[in-house]
């Protein structure tokens, strides 16, 4: 009976009820891969926050990226200070590339550096952290979106391409360089997903349109953008929450269950807070041993708020949507 009843509560669109499997580690916008027999958890923090496990269940914490914040970052982003956020990492021709975003809360005065390594693996004589620099940046009074959030996806040819931004005029996708350090010539930014926003506000305000954290997955011939609705980072009041729409393309349109596209507002819930997890969001997705995961943080509604890793399975129904599997 108990194995029923979690299986209803974790069906899509229903509060995330469990508790997790402990230790649940403190962490802000994980993304996760495996090298090896080693799985490396990135996120938010000073100098880019970094985890390793054989298991995904025991975590032990490693160096962060950078020592120290980089230069460029310091003299492009006014008030920064080494807190950087919301990491992607991917894997291609021998190279792991590394996304991260420099910001300031509340402000669209971003950009979005790469840094790239051979290996994740600390004890090995070719790990060593390349900066390449900012990659895109945002200018409030020049650009309606935020450059943050980013989310490298390669094509069905291979092209790389990086969803990015938070509120303001929402979600956008650029193609980039095959060395992925910038923008692709001649730059075409295109718009993926946004909610309604108050048009009376100043540009430099990032309004009432929440959504952030883009993170794009291939499965089953469709390119599915996942998304996190309202707010995250205020503890018990936090509200986050996982939508998705999904297209045929990796640049749209995206269209929920109901046919709504994303640019116009829409998405399709997957996973919402509750009573032990005030909000859950900022996911990333991954496949170990032919199984998919959703990998995002929770704020604990156990532990006054504090936001935790959360690793669920990801299934999908018959007609191709992402759902939270139940634990056995």
């Amino acid at each position: 009976m108990r194995n029923l009843l979690l299986a209803a509560l974790l069906a899509i669109g229903q509060p995330l009820a469990a508790q997790p499997s402990p230790p649940a580690i403190p962490i802000h916008d994980p993304v996760l891969t495996r090298q090896g027999n080693t799985y490396y958890l990135f996120g938010t923090g000073n100098g880019i926050t970094v985890w390793s496990s054989k298991d995904r269940q025991t975590w032990t914490p490693e160096k962060p990226v950078f020592a120290s914040p980089p230069a460029w970052a310091q003299h492009d982003v006014p008030g920064f200070k080494g807190h950087i956020w919301a990491p992607d990492i991917s894997y291609h021709n021998g190279q792991y590339s590394l996304f991260y975003s420099i910001s300031t809360f509340g402000k669209n005065r971003s950009a979005i550096g790469l840094a790239t390594n051979k290996t994740l693996d600390p004890k090995s004589k070719d790990f060593k952290w390349v900066d390449h620099g900012v990659v895109i940046e945002s200018v409030p009074g020049r650009d309606m979106w935020n450059a943050i959030d980013p989310n490298l996806i390669r094509d069905e040819r291979g092209t790389p391409w990086l969803a990015f931004g938070s509120f303001w005029n929402g979600i956008k996708l650029v193609q980039l360089r095959p060395d992925l350090t910038g923008p692709a010539e001649p730059a075409q930014w295109r718009t993926l997903a946004r909610r309604p926003r108050n048009a009376a506000l100043a540009d430099s305000l990032p309004g009432d349109g929440a959504i952030e954290g883009p993170f794009i997955f291939r499965h089953g011939g469709y390119y599915y953008l996942f998304t996190s609705f309202d707010y995250c980072c205020r503890g018990p009041q936090s509200t986050y929450k996982m939508m998705v729409g999904r297209a045929r393309t990796v640049t749209g349109p995206y269209l929920d269950q109901a046919g709504v596209p994303l640019e116009q507002g829409g998405g399709t819930l997957v996973l919402q807070g509750d009573a032990n997890w005030y909000g859950v969001g900022h996911n990333a997705v991954a496949t170990f041993d032919q199984v998919d995961y959703l990998i995002f943080h929770g704020y604990d509604g156990h532990d006054q708020g504090r936001p935790k890793l959360r690793i669920e399975p990801l299934a999908w129904s018959p007609d191709g949507w992402p759902t939270v599997a139940a634990r056995p």
